[in-house]
């Protein structure tokens, strides 16, 4: 803490007499003085410097110790340097509007010296005491800051951890199956990039997120979900549960990145026009996340072979996502992706 001539002192009086005394009582405590005789004076000093205390008298001539007051606790830099008031005002309204102002003390004149010492001095150390806590609270509430994002930050590499061992898991029910998720992944991002309302965020959640789209198809019984050729209306219904199954597996964890992959497996399944499922979800009720897994999810189905399919051209691929475009899949994202078909197809043929 500061003490003698590192403390400084502003006294504001337009009587230089009164200032002189003000000092000579002070000295003996090897403070460091500044003086000002009118309130804007006063408050140039104060905006140019910093204080550890003002001695402000009230009746001033132009500019009164209220308004003196007043303006040096709207400058930033000196809210919080405690004021004292010296003055031969006693009435109560004026105490009142002195504190109401937010000075620390009011002293009226005449005073004993020992009071003007005993205040000052009190103030001083409390305003110290103040910037003190202040500081420790500041340095306590960055550390805590610093622990919440490493905490925050294990806490993501452990989900990314989980993502690739479920991807794994996705991987050895079929070789097709985990090619396609990692394609799927790198073509959301890519999408994702060029989404104005999107930022650098959500590609790095989307392209960790996307994987999981079909999660749930682990809960779906092998000889269903690998079946050659088309499946039964009934096979269908139990296949289709693998978005709520998807969902439920993930969305049990608060962290962005379940909650973003579960959002995914939940509705990338939903259409643009409504006639989707699970839900029958329709535009932008459908997160944008789920548009966009939609998107990239089918278009590398059709330019792959599956077991119930041949591979389709680029162009019979693309003929059909344009005719979709509107009913299956959101207008806008389909003219980003015909517009910068190159770049996809470097994905897609990898």
């Amino acid at each position: 803490m500061k003490s003698g001539s590192d403390i400084h002192i502003l006294i504001v009086d337009d009587v230089s007499e009164n200032i002189q005394v003000a000092m000579n009582i002070l000295k003996e405590e090897g403070y460091t003085f500044f003086f000002a005789s009118d309130g804007q004076e006063a408050i140039d000093l104060v905006s140019d410097d910093r204080f550890d205390l003002i001695l402000l008298d009230i009746m001033m001539p132009y500019i009164d110790g209220f308004d003196v007051c007043r303006q040096i606790k709207q400058m930033e830099h000196a809210k919080h340097i405690p004021i004292i008031f010296i003055t031969a005002k006693t009435d109560v309204d004026s105490v009142s509007a002195g504190f109401d102002l937010g000075c620390v003390d009011y002293i009226v004149k005449p005073f004993h010296p020992a009071e003007l010492l005993c205040r000052v001095r009190t103030h001083i150390e409390l305003s110290q005491y103040r910037s003190s806590l202040e500081k420790r609270t500041e340095e306590v509430e960055l550390r805590v800051k610093s622990q919440e994002k490493r905490l925050s930050d294990e806490i993501e590499e452990n989900q990314r951890e989980m993502i690739y061992t479920l991807m794994e898991v996705m991987e050895s029910t079929s070789d097709e199956t985990g090619e396609h998720i990692k394609r799927v992944a790198d073509v959301c991002k890519l999408l994702t990039k060029f989404v104005p309302y999107l930022d650098k965020k959500d590609e790095d959640i989307i392209f960790l997120a996307a994987p999981m789209h079909d999660i749930g198809k682990i809960a779906i019984p092998k000889e269903i979900l690998h079946k050659p050729g088309k499946l039964t209306d009934d096979e269908m219904v139990i296949m289709k549960t693998h978005a709520e199954k998807g969902y439920a597996l993930l969305n049990k964890s608060p962290r962005r990145l379940s909650q973003a992959a579960s959002i995914i497996a939940y509705e990338h399944h939903e259409k643009w026009d409504g006639s989707g499922y699970p839900r029958g979800l329709k535009g932008e009720e459908i997160h944008i996340y789920g548009r966009i897994v939609a998107l990239a999810d089918v278009f590398d189905a059709l330019t792959h072979k599956r077991q119930y399919k041949k591979a389709w051209t680029i162009v019979d691929a693309v003929d059909y996502i344009t005719v979709q475009s509107g009913s299956h899949f959101e207008p806008f994202l389909v003219d980003i992706l015909i517009r910068n078909l190159p770049e996809f197809l470097k994905i897609i043929k990898e």
